[in-house]
């Protein structure tokens, strides 16, 4: 199959497809006489299974390495419940920053409970009152 149709049965882009391409995620296929790629099953595969990674939240850099994994089933799966521990404690980390910044924002909206003048606004008076501190290191594995 070509390209456009690899794309359309993952569910995907042509665009996605030549990104994990070049990004090394999908193997180099073979190529018609006109020079055109031919894909097969194993592709169709293989981005379903970035596609599904990507769903999950999981980087670039996780989504190689799961690969790289998968591509050695004599192996234990050890390593795989490593990443997948890894990438639990990045999300378990984000939700914490997400919970602390509702926070904020709750307690910002508090300050207005009734509509008036936005002169007299609690949430833009606490957003000028607000003490800011250094920008804490957000636990993001995505980059």
């Amino acid at each position: 199959m070509k390209i456009g149709e690899l794309a359309q049965v993952a569910q995907g882009t042509v665009e996605t497809v030549r990104y994990y391409e070049k990004a090394g995620l999908l193997p180099e296929t073979a190529r018609t006489a006109g020079n055109f790629r031919v894909y097969g099953p194993d592709h169709v595969e293989r981005l379903r299974f970035i596609r599904n990674c990507r769903a999950l939240d999981m980087s670039q850099e996780e989504i190689h390495t799961l690969l790289g994994l998968a591509d050695h089933p004599q192996d234990g799966c050890g390593a795989i419940n490593t990443v997948f521990d890894e990438h639990i404690a990045h999300v378990n980390e984000r939700i914490k920053e997400l919970s602390n910044l509702k926070r904020q924002l709750q307690a910002l909206r508090e300050r207005c409970q009734s509509e008036q003048g936005v002169d007299a606004c609690g949430i833009l008076q606490g957003l000028v009152a607000m003490q800011t501190t250094a920008k804490p290191e957000r636990h993001t594995h995505l980059g």
